[in-house]
């Protein structure tokens, strides 16, 4: 493997009290082609490094003033996600110290006294991985935006073809046969289903890049579910299911919430709880009051989670082996994004299999966002 060839991939900063540490490794890595950039300090590490702007940092764990475990804890506090990666250079092995430099946020230990060949090959696999995680995020990048855009194109034509159909069943405008009326319905019920495809798509593409915005307002949560609820009996009428919502508790003050988001986030738990539970079930909703806020929870009487499966349950596409009992579609993309909203709202979404059978879901909301 090549030191990546990019200039802009070649920056290291070396931190170590030591002179003679600093020569040595200024020595092995500048006849790489490396540039160097040098700290005496902790504090020092952390002007320099705004300064310098380095790709990776060759951090020693005894400093004068902030050690290197602090020095890599409030590299990473400031700059985050876009921290260069850090090496500890050390003469310790033991394992604590190993495991408290990963936990500050090193990736990997350089031991003293160097070896030339080591240090490189260290270096060059770390540069590298951070060239891929870079190309990679890319790449996510512009999948996200091909994705919204290509929802984004798709979703119009395909509210027309359901609004037609809607139009066509209307009896107002002219006796369809039996045979015609079938059809149109087909129409429907399949522009329906692609419809909400597409807007999952979206929902997705734009949670991905890092686009979701809430916009928390004042919300009387348990008008918020009784919404829901009196939308959902509508498709759970279809399988003579029931719902039934438990008296809520009286709320001091309203949650500030994105009710939009939280809206979805209940339509979907209801609706999945209508589409695996077996006609004439009955689901059953309950809000509970928390220290902090509430718990919203749908319970159906459905086949349960499979426990091998369980780790799929809130990923993107992560179909189960459970069928819906009325033969609907599923995505795989609904408790997805019900997740990374609740998240987003500071909040908890769980779900666990009930004595017998059935199962629970259940989100957590806080009083402020």
């Amino acid at each position: 493997m090549s030191v990546p060839s990019s200039p802009s991939q070649r920056r290291i900063l070396i931190v170590d009290d030591d002179r003679m540490n600093i020569r040595i490794l200024q020595s092995i890595l500048q006849k790489e082609g490396f540039e160097i950039a040098t700290a005496d300090s902790g504090e020092g590490a952390l002007e320099q490094y705004v300064a310098f702007r380095p790709h990776l940092v060759l951090l020693d764990v005894i400093l004068p003033g902030i050690d290197g475990f602090e020095t890599c804890r409030r590299l990473h506090a400031t700059h985050g996600d876009t921290t260069a990666p850090i090496i500890f250079i050390t003469a310790k092995a033991e394992s604590d110290d190993v495991v408290t430099g990963l936990a500050a946020g090193g990736i990997d230990y350089l031991p003293k006294p160097f070896r030339p060949k080591e240090a490189i090959a260290r270096i060059r696999i770390h540069l590298q991985n951070r060239l891929l995680l870079k190309q990679l995020a890319a790449a996510n990048a512009a999948k996200n935006k091909f994705l919204g855009m290509a929802a984004h194109d798709l979703r119009n034509p395909l509210a027309s073809i359901r609004g037609l159909a809607e139009f066509l069943e209307d009896p107002s405008i002219g006796p369809l046969n039996t045979e015609q009326l079938d059809l149109v319905r087909t129409i429907h019920a399949a522009s329906q289903s692609m419809l909400r495809l597409v807007n999952e798509l979206l929902d997705v593409s734009v949670i991905e890049s890092g686009e979701l915005k809430l916009a928390p307002v004042p919300t009387d949560i348990v008008q918020l579910v009784e919404k829901s609820i009196r939308l959902a009996r509508i498709d759970a009428a279809k399988k003579l299911t029931t719902i039934v919502l438990a008296p809520p508790p009286a709320f001091p003050a309203p949650l500030a919430i994105d009710p939009d988001k939280i809206t979805q986030v209940v339509d979907n738990l209801l609706s999945n709880a209508v589409k695996y539970s077996p006609p004439g079930a009955l689901i059953d909703v309950a809000i509970a009051a928390t220290a902090g806020g509430c718990r919203i929870s749908v319970r159906d009487q459905g086949p349960g989670i499979p426990e091998h499966e369980r780790d799929r349950l809130f990923q993107d596409y992560g179909r189960l082996s459970n069928k819906p009992t009325g033969g609907e579609q599923s995505t795989g993309l609904g408790l997805a994004i019900c997740r990374k909203i609740v998240e987003a709202h500071r909040g908890e979404i769980t779900a666990n299999n009930l004595p017998g059978h059935g199962c629970e879901f259940s989100f957590t909301l806080p009083s402020a966002t």
